[in-house]
């Protein structure tokens, strides 16, 4: 059995499927291709938040009132971005977990699969969409 697929069948909100062949290894490793695509952006992209993240030296004399509210402001929004940047990284992450350990494709909710076109677009769904609404 090739590996990221589970054997079993599971009773999902979509009724009994054999999960282990909703997934070929081909969308598998494209999957796994594109998480770690996002992987290694999101990384970059968190160096140049920590950049903005460093604290602010404000020269009293050098710059003005306006210049050190716009650096405070722009600091809080770095901030935001960084949070949201952790969250996805742990996502991110879980996904390419559950590739290693063959359940990958498989709601953690309902043991429903998870479909090929969902994964398509949020590669990092550890949810079928009838569970996440």
């Amino acid at each position: 059995m090739p590996w990221g697929l589970r054997s079993s069948r599971a009773v999902g909100r979509s009724g009994d499927i054999d999960v282990s062949e909703h997934l070929s290894p081909e969308q598998i490793n494209e999957l796994r291709g594109e998480l770690e695509r996002q992987l290694s952006r999101l990384q970059k992209s968190m160096k140049v938040t920590d950049e903005a993240l460093r604290t602010v030296e404000l020269d009293q004399t050098a710059v003005g009132r306006l210049s050190r509210m716009d650096s405070l402001q722009n600091q809080s929004l770095s901030r935001g971005l960084r949070d949201r940047e952790v969250v996805r990284l742990s996502q991110i992450r879980e996904a390419l977990a559950r590739i290693e350990k063959g359940a990958f494709g498989v709601c953690t909710l309902c043991d429903g699969a998870i479909p090929f076109e969902r994964l398509f677009v949020f590669p990092e769904a550890p949810e079928c969409a009838d569970c996440v609404s």
